[in-house]
C-alpha cells in the first residue's frame, strides 16, 4: 500500500483545502521531495590512471564532511540568540545529514517530550522507521505519543552541540491497530533549552504541513538553516480519531567542537580509502570493473541471470585462480539485496571487493592467504528492480518497506521451496534415510511449474547454489543487529515463534557468533535495541524459527537442498543509512565479514577416491551422531564444517564398500585432512564384468533365487 502511494503523495504540494484547520497561521511550502543522497562523482576505469582516479575520488567523498567543515572553521562564532544566528546564515542553503535518530547515533537520554501516555511510547520511541511490538499495551511502542491531545504538546531533540538544522522528517505512529499521525506542527529553537524562538514566516509562526497517514515519511526544509542547541516540534493538529503520535528524524550539521565530549566519545574513523556512497545499477557494474581491472588476476566478473525488469545479477569472484574450482578448495559466498530496500549489505559488499582488492596488491597477509585458499563469490544485488525504486526515494524517504520486494511482488528471500516440510514429513513416517535422504532434499515438481509463484531471482539464484558446491554462505540483510540461523520454520504448525534446530545446531551457533563477537555493536549489552528485540542478550544470534517463523527462506533451503551451511546477517538497524554513515557501518562490520569468510576452513575436508585414484562424485559423507549428510563434488573433494572435536566420519557411494575413520577437528583455523579410499563391492564388480561384455547381469528377487532348487526337487 505505502509503494502504491508514494509517487502521488510525494511529488505534489498541497491544495488549499489541505491547510491545517488553525487556518489563518501560513504554513510551510511542501518541497518536492529532493533526493538526500550526493551525486556521486561517476566511476572510470580503462587503465591504472583512471583507477587511481576513482580512488581520489573515494577519498574525496570520504573527508567531504571534513573539509566543509574545516572551511568554516574560522568563520563560526557561537550567536547570542537564535534570530542571529538566522541572520548569519540568511543567504546559505545547505543539505544536512540526518542526526542520527533512526540509526540510534541519537541517545535515548537526548529526547524529551512534553508527557506520554505510556513508558512504551515514550520519546525515547519517537524515531523515524521504528517498529512496534505485535501488541497495543507492549513495552516497545510505534512512536512517540502524547499523554494528552492539545496544541501544548511537543517532542524535543537535544544535539548536545551547536547544529545548523535545515529540515525534519516526520512519520506517525507504527501500529497494527490504531491509527495515529500529526498533519501540522511548528518548529521552535533554543540555545539553553528555556528560551524557545519558533521559526518565522514573516510575522506569524511557521505551520507545516505533516502526515496523511502514518508509515510514508514526510520531509519539510527549512527555509534557511538554523543554529541552535535544541529542536522542538510542537504539533499543531493531527489526524481525526486518532492521537498526538510522531516518529521523527531530523537534518542537521553539527558545527566544529573539538571540546565536546560526547561528540569524541562516539567518533569513529577509518582509514580505508574506498568509495563511501550509494551505487545505481550502473555505478555498481563500473565499480566491478574498476576492481577487475586493478586486480585482474584474482578476479572474475559473470551473472547469474536476470531480474523481472531484465537487469543481469552481477557477481564478483576473487581467487588466486578465477573461473576454475580448484581441488580441495572451498567456495564460499556473500549475498545481499534480496530485499532491494535493504541496501546497507550491498554497499558492504561492494567496500569488501575493494578493500579485499587493495589488501591483496599491498601484500597484506591475512588477505593473501584468504584469496589464494578460498573461492570467493560476492552478489551484492539480488533484486535490483527493488533497489532502484529505494534508490529513487533515497535514504530516508523510502519509508519501511518500498523496492523490499521483486518487481512482480515476491519476498526473494522467503520464496524457496519448503523443503523442511518435506523432510519432517518423512521423519514422521520413518522414510529416513531409507527412502528419502536427510539432506540433498529435491526440489517439488509442482515449484519448477511455470504456473508456479516463485521469481526469476529466486529461479536464478536455485541455478547458481546448484552448480557451485558452496560450502559456507552469508546473506547480507538491514533493520536489525542480530545474526540467524536455521531452521527459519517452526517445526510445530500453527505456532508463531519456537526454537527449531537443526543437527548441526551446534556448528551454525559457532559460525553466527563468529560474526556476531566481531561486530562493533551486536554484543554490546549497553547498546539501545533498534525495535523490539533485545538480541545484545542473546550474543547478538537467534535461531530464525525462535524469532518469526517463515516456511521458504533461503537459509533452510541452502541447508536441506546443497551443502552449503547459510546464515542472515542483519547488519544495521537502519535498512538504508545516509552516504556520511557509510564509513562508520564499514567500520563496524568489516571484521565481521573476514572472520566469518575464514569460517569456510573450519571442521574436515578430503578427496573420495577409488582404488585407482580417481574421484567419485556424490559419495555421501556421514558423521555419526549429526544427522545431516553432506555429498562430494564433481571431482570427489568435500568439505564438512564441524566444531573442535573427534569425529567418525564414514563416506558412502553407490556400487563401493563404505569406509569409516575417526577425524579429529583443532581450534586452530585450518580444516583437518580427512580422505577416504574406497574399493568396488563385489556385486558391481560382476555387473561391470558382464556389461563390459554385453551381458546384462541377473535381476531376480532374492526369494526367486531360493526358491529354485525346491523347484528342481519337485521335477519342474
Amino acid at each position: 500500500m505505502q509503494e502504491l502511494l508514494s509517487r502521488e503523495h510525494y511529488h505534489r504540494i498541497p491544495s488549499p483545502e489541505e491547510t491545517p484547520q488553525e487556518g489563518q497561521e501560513p504554513w510551510a511550502d511542501r518541497h518536492p521531495i529532493p533526493n538526500t543522497r550526493t551525486a556521486p562523482p561517476k566511476a572510470k576505469a580503462a587503465n591504472g590512471k583512471q583507477a587511481a582516479k576513482v580512488n581520489a575520488d573515494a577519498k574525496s567523498v570520504k573527508s567531504g564532511n571534513k573539509k566543509a567543515e574545516k572551511t568554516k572553521k574560522g568563520t563560526v562564532k557561537t550567536p547570542n540568540s537564535i534570530n542571529e544566528a538566522e541572520g548569519s546564515y540568511r543567504s546559505e542553503k545547505e543539505d544536512c545529514p540526518p542526526m542520527g535518530l533512526e540509526t540510534l547515533k541519537i541517545d535515548d537520554f537526548q529526547l524529551h517530550a512534553s508527557t506520554m501516555r505510556r513508558y512504551g511510547l515514550g520519546a525515547h520511541r519517537g524515531r523515524l522507521n521504528i517498529q512496534a511490538g505485535l501488541y497495543e499495551d507492549d513495552l516497545y511502542g510505534g512512536g512517540w505519543c502524547a499523554g494528552r491531545n492539545d496544541p501544548l504538546q511537543w517532542f524535543e531533540v537535544d544535539a548536545r552541540r551547536l547544529t545548523k538544522f535545515t529540515g525534519v522528517i516526520t512519520q506517525g505512529r507504527s501500529s497494527l491497530w490504531s491509527s495515529d499521525w500529526v498533519t501540522s506542527y511548528k518548529v521552535l529553537f533554543s540555545n539553553d533549552s528555556h528560551t524557545w524562538v519558533p521559526l518565522k514566516n514573516g510575522s506569524r509562526d511557521l505551520i507545516f504541513i505533516g502526515n496523511k497517514e502514518k508509515e510514508i515519511p514526510v520531509l519539510n526544509t527549512f527555509p534557511k538553516p538554523v543554529m541552535a542547541r535544541y529542536i522542538r516540534l510542537n504539533p499543531r493538529s493531527w489526524y481525526t480519531g486518532g492521537s498526538v503520535c510522531m516518529r521523527v528524524e531530523v537534518l542537521g550539521c553539527p558545527m566544529p567542537d573539538p571540546n565536546n565530549y560526547y561528540h569524541r566519545r562516539n567518533e569513529i574513523t577509518t582509514t580505508d580509502n574506498l568509495d563511501f556512497k550509494h551505487h545505481s545499477y550502473k555505478e555498481m557494474r563500473q565499480l566491478m570493473k574498476v576492481v577487475n581491472e586493478m586486480c585482474p588476476n584474482i578476479t572474475r566478473i559473470y551473472n547469474i541471470g536476470k531480474s523481472h525488469n531484465g537487469q543481469k545479477l552481477y557477481a564478483i569472484e576473487i581467487s588466486d585462480n578465477p573461473g576454475e574450482h580448484e581441488l580441495g578448495e572451498p567456495e564460499f559466498r556473500y549475498t545481499a539485496g534480496s530485499h532491494g530496500n535493504e541496501v546497507l549489505g550491498r554497499e558492504l559488499l561492494l567496500l569488501l571487493m575493494q578493500f579485499m582488492c587493495q589488501e591483496y596488491l599491498s601484500a597484506n597477509p591475512r588477505i593473501r592467504h584468504l584469496v589464494e585458499e578460498t573461492r570467493i563469490h560476492l552478489l551484492p544485488s539480488i533484486n535490483p528492480d527493488g533497489y532502484e525504486k529505494a534508490f529513487e526515494m533515497g535514504s530516508e524517504l523510502g519509508g519501511w518497506s518500498i523496492g523490499r520486494w521483486s518487481q512482480d511482488g515476491l519476498d526473494i528471500h522467503h520464496n524457496f521451496p519448503d523443503l523442511n516440510s518435506v523432510l519432517w514429513e518423512a521423519e514422521a513416517r520413518k522414510w529416513v534415510p531409507r527412502k528419502v535422504h536427510n539432506h540433498h532434499i529435491p526440489i517439488p515438481e509442482w515449484y519448477q511449474s511455470k504456473n508456479a509463484s516463485v521469481a526469476v531471482e529466486t529461479r536464478a539464484l536455485i541455478a547458481w547454489m546448484e552448480k557451485i558446491p558452496f560450502v559456507l554462505g552469508g546473506n547480507l540483510q538491514g533493520g536489525e543487529l542480530v545474526v540467524t540461523f536455521p531452521y527459519d520454520r517452526a517445526r510445530s504448525q500453527g505456532v508463531l515463534r519456537e526454537q527449531t534446530p537443526t543437527p548441526d545446531d551446534h556448528v551454525f551457533r559457532w559460525l553466527a557468533f563468529s560474526y556476531a563477537s566481531t561486530h562493533r555493536l551486536m554484543t554490546d549489552a549497553s547498546r539501545r535495541v533498534c525495535h523490539t528485540e533485545d538480541f545484545a542478550k542473546e550474543d547478538g544470534t537467534i535461531n530464525g524459527a525462535s524469532w518469526h517463523t517463515a516456511a521458504g527462506s533461503m537459509n533452510d533451503f541452502s541447508y536441506l537442498h546443497t551443502n552449503c551451511f547459510e546464515l542472515s546477517m542483519y547488519v544495521g538497524c537502519d535498512k538504508y543509512p545516509h552516504e556520511s554513515d557509510l564509513p562508520d557501518e564499514w567500520e563496524n562490520n568489516r571484521e565481521s565479514l573476514l572472520v566469518f569468510m575464514e569460517q569456510v576452513h573450519r571442521g574436515i575436508k578430503g578427496v573420495v577416491r577409488d582404488m585407482q585414484g580417481k574421484g567419485i562424485p556424490n559419495a555421501i559423507i556421514s558423521v555419526e551422531g549429526i544427522n545431516h549428510d553432506i555429498r562430494t563434488a564433481t571431482d570427489g573433494d568435500y568439505w564438512r564444517l564441524l566444531n573442535p572435536g573427534e569425529y567418525k566420519v564414514t563416506a558412502r557411494a553407490d556400487g563401493y564398500s563404505p569406509s569409516s575413520k575417526v577425524c579429529e577437528v583443532g581450534y586452530e583455523i585450518g580444516a583437518t585432512r580427512c580422505d577416504f579410499v574406497v574399493s568396488r563391492t563385489n556385486l558391481s564388480r560382476i555387473k561391470e564384468i558382464m556389461e563390459k561384455f554385453g551381458k546384462q547381469p541377473i535381476k531376480l528377487p532374492l526369494r526367486q533365487i531360493q526358491k529354485r532348487p525346491r523347484q528342481r526337487r519337485l521335477g519342474t
